[in-house]
C-alpha cells in the first residue's frame, strides 16, 4: 500500500497511439529514485569523490580530444615553478583547443593559450599564443601578444663582454605583438607575411658604458615575409615530418626610432622521426641575422626556453647566431615523458668575427607532462659551459615542445 500510495503521487503522463482504425491509450508514471527504492527496497548509492580524485580526473579528461562536440576545450592549470633569472615564481595557464568547423574532420584543431605569471622578484608576464588553422590547413594566422617586466642582469653586447664583464641590474620591460599569415600554394608549402610590433625600454641600467652609446629604449613596427615547408604530423608535438623556414622583415624608418631602416633576417631547419615506440629524434638548426643599425634590445640572444636552455637569457648577444640542438623524446608511461638533449651555439657581430672557439656547449634533461591533446607542460634542467670556474646552468617551465 504504502508503495501504491507513493506510485499514484507521482505525476502521470498519458499517451495515444493510434494505428489505422484502432486506438490505443495507456498511461504511465515516471520512474524516480523515490519510487524505485520505495517497489524494491534499495537505496540508490552516489559515488562522493574527493577533490583530489576530482581534479585527477578533470586532467584524464583534457587529454582527449573533444573538439568535434564542443566549441572550445578548455583545460586550467597553474603553480609554482622557479628559476635562475626569474626566482621562485605563480603562473596560471589556459590552454583551449577549437575547431573553426568541427565538420572538418582534416584541418588540425586550432589551440590557443593564455597565461599568466608573477615571481618574488618582481618579474610578471601576460600574454596570449595561438594557432588558428582555416579551410582543411590551407590557410592558417599565428599569433604571439605578450608584455613583460623583469628584473635581470646584464654583461655587455659581446661574446668577451659576456666572459669577461661584472653583471650590472636593469629592469626589462618589453610589450610585443606579432601576427603571421600564410597560405598553402600546393602541399605542405606557404607563403605568408608577418607584422610585428614591440616597445623596449632599460630602466635603472646605472652602468651605460655596457651599451656602447646607445639609447635605453626603443620602438618600432615592422612587415615581413616568408615561406616555409611543414610536413609535421602535429605542430604543437611533432613526431614525423619536417620544418623548412625562411625569414626577412624589414622596419623603415618612419615605422620607428632607431634613426635607420632596419632588417632581420632568420633561418630554421627542422626534422623529426620515430625511432622505437614512444621515442621521437628531433633536431634543430636555427640562424637569425640582423643589420648593422639593429638597437641592441633587439639583439639575437642566446638562452631562454627553446634553444640554448640554461643560459640566463641574454647573457650572451649580438647582431648574428646560429644554434643547434638534437633531442631525443620518450613517453614513459600514460601522459608523462621525458627528454634528453645536447646542442651548441654561438653569437657574433658578423661572418667576419665569427670564431668557432667562442662556441658554447648546450645539453640538459626534462620532465614531460601532456596537459591536453598534444599539449605538454614541459620542466627542462639545461647546462653550458663554464664561465669563471663556475658552470652555467638554469630550469625551465614552459608550454610545448622547444621546436
Amino acid at each position: 500500500m504504502l508503495a501504491w500510495c507513493s506510485l499514484s503521487a507521482s505525476p502521470s503522463a498519458e499517451s495515444v497511439k493510434t494505428s489505422q482504425n484502432d486506438t490505443i491509450r495507456y498511461t504511465y508514471i515516471p520512474a524516480t529514485p523515490a519510487s524505485y527504492d520505495a517497489i524494491y527496497g534499495t537505496t540508490v548509492v552516489r559515488e562522493k569523490r574527493s577533490f583530489l580524485k576530482r581534479v585527477v580526473d578533470y586532467y584524464e579528461r583534457s587529454a582527449i580530444d573533444r573538439t568535434f562536440e564542443k566549441k572550445i576545450d578548455i583545460t586550467v592549470v597553474g603553480g609554482p615553478s622557479y628559476s635562475s633569472d626569474k626566482s621562485l615564481c605563480l603562473g596560471v595557464l589556459a590552454a583551449g583547443l577549437y575547431r573553426v568547423n568541427r565538420r572538418d574532420s582534416v584541418t588540425p584543431p586550432s589551440n590557443v593559450s593564455l597565461y599568466g605569471t608573477v615571481s618574488i622578484n618582481g618579474y610578471y608576464y601576460v600574454g596570449i599564443t595561438g594557432n588558428t588553422f582555416f579551410r582543411q590547413g590551407r590557410h592558417r594566422l599565428d599569433y604571439d601578444l605578450g608584455l613583460y617586466s623583469q628584473p635581470t642582469k646584464f654583461w655587455g653586447l659581446e661574446y668577451s663582454d659576456a666572459i669577461n664583464n661584472d653583471a650590472v641590474k636593469y629592469t626589462a620591460k618589453r610589450y610585443g605583438i606579432t601576427a603571421k599569415y600564410m597560405y598553402a600554394v600546393m602541399r605542405n608549402t606557404y607563403i605568408g607575411v608577418t607584422l610585428d610590433f614591440n616597445y623596449s625600454k632599460a630602466k635603472n641600467l646605472n652602468n651605460q658604458d655596457y651599451i656602447h652609446g646607445q639609447r635605453l629604449h626603443y620602438l618600432g613596427a615592422s612587415v615581413g615575409t616568408f615561406i616555409e615547408y611543414d610536413s609535421r604530423d602535429v605542430v604543437t608535438y611533432p613526431t614525423k615530418g619536417v620544418y623548412l623556414s625562411g625569414r626577412c622583415a624589414v622596419q623603415p624608418d618612419a615605422f620607428g626610432d632607431c634613426g635607420h631602416t632596419i632588417w632581420r633576417g632568420s633561418i630554421t631547419a627542422d626534422f623529426y622521426r620515430r625511432v622505437w615506440k614512444g621515442g621521437v629524434l628531433a633536431l634543430d638548426i636555427y640562424g637569425e641575422f640582423n643589420s648593422t643599425y639593429t638597437p641592441w634590445t633587439m639583439y639575437a640572444t642566446l638562452g631562454g626556453s627553446n634553444r640554448m636552455r640554461g643560459y640566463y637569457d641574454g647573457r650572451f648577444n649580438d647582431l648574428d647566431m646560429v644554434t643547434a640542438q638534437i633531442e631525443l623524446r620518450q613517453r614513459i608511461w600514460r601522459r608523462i615523458g621525458c627528454a634528453v638533449w645536447g646542442g651548441a651555439g654561438n653569437v657574433f657581430r658578423s661572418f667576419e668575427h665569427f670564431r668557432w672557439k667562442h662556441t658554447l656547449p648546450n645539453y640538459g634533461i626534462g620532465l614531460r607532462w601532456e596537459l591536453k591533446k598534444n599539449i605538454n607542460v614541459r620542466f627542462d634542467y639545461g647546462f653550458g659551459c663554464r664561465i669563471k670556474g663556475k658552470l652555467v646552468n638554469g630550469f625551465v617551465l614552459s608550454m610545448n615542445e622547444s621546436f
